[in-house]
């Protein structure tokens, strides 16, 4: 099963960076990870929240093939432990999907049409954090599932 990352923009930041490299570089060794970044809506003069979830939306869906199970990434979602959630990704994995899409909306969230579209909402925390924390927070703990599920050490 192939596992995507999707989000608006880039990461700043170039710690966040270095350390989300570093969990990137860890999942190839359990599943084929790639992470896509969707640029920022430009071209919009002082574009609405409403506007900005359409633009993205658009994107997000001109991307998705029929074929892939896309996973929102949404604080209205379901929320795991690490170890439920490396369960939960064993069932996706035991169920044939091809693509596994995980997304982050924007500042603002995402359009009617990708929650339409979405097979699931998962919540990574009742807080609130940054989108690129977000980005490093998510990918550690799909790195966190795997290791869970091979019985490794990294999570006690």
């Amino acid at each position: 099963m192939k596992v995507q990352l999707w989000t608006i923009g880039p990461t700043d930041d170039q710690w966040l960076k270095e350390a989300y490299g570093i969990y990137e570089k860890r999942l190839v060794h359990y599943t084929p990870f790639e992470t896509q970044y969707f640029p920022n809506v430009k071209g919009i003069s002082k574009p609405t929240p409403e506007q900005l979830k359409q633009e993205e939306g658009k994107r997000f869906l001109a991307k998705l093939a029929p074929s892939d199970y896309l996973v929102l990434l949404d604080e209205k979602g379901k929320s795991f432990s690490s170890i439920e959630f490396s369960q939960w990704m064993q069932k996706r994995m035991n169920s044939g999907i091809q693509q596994l899409v995980f997304a982050m909306g924007g500042a603002y969230g995402f359009s009617d049409q990708v929650y339409e579209a979405s097979k699931e909402k998962i919540a990574l925390s009742p807080m609130t954090f940054n989108h690129q924390m977000v980005r490093l927070i998510f990918i550690e703990q799909l790195y966190r599932s795997f290791t869970i599920l091979k019985g490794e050490k990294y999570h006690h």
